[in-house]
């Protein structure tokens, strides 16, 4: 996994990441990698109030990752055509955006 090695997960902005997925499909390599990064000890530590829920389901569903942020805003993410550095990305590029408007208005 390259997105590993580079990217710190930072959980600060979130209340809520629910991943949902069946194991049996083909298409969800990308969404099981992005829960293990968002469920690592040192992800959790950056916010200990954040409920990281995995569902597993065995019903043919589609693989989605659905984050709720501080402010109430959703992130719903549909992991059967994307990689995990993109649901990183894009993920990291949310919180990023709620970090700066957290400071900015704390200022």
């Amino acid at each position: 996994m390259a997105a590993r090695s580079k990217a710190t997960v930072v959980l600060k902005a979130v209340k809520k990441i629910a991943v949902q997925f069946c194991p049996f499909e083909a298409n969800v390599r990308s969404t099981r990698e992005f829960l293990v990064l968002v469920g690592s000890e040192k992800a959790r530590s950056t916010n200990l109030n954040c409920e990281v829920k995995a569902i597993v389901k065995h019903d043919e569903s589609e693989p989605i990752v659905d984050v709720t942020y501080m402010d109430g805003e959703r992130l719903l993410m549909k992991g059967a055509n994307l990689t995990t550095g993109e649901m990183l990305s894009a993920f990291q590029a949310r919180c990023t955006a709620k970090d700066l408007q957290a400071n900015a208005a704390a200022k």
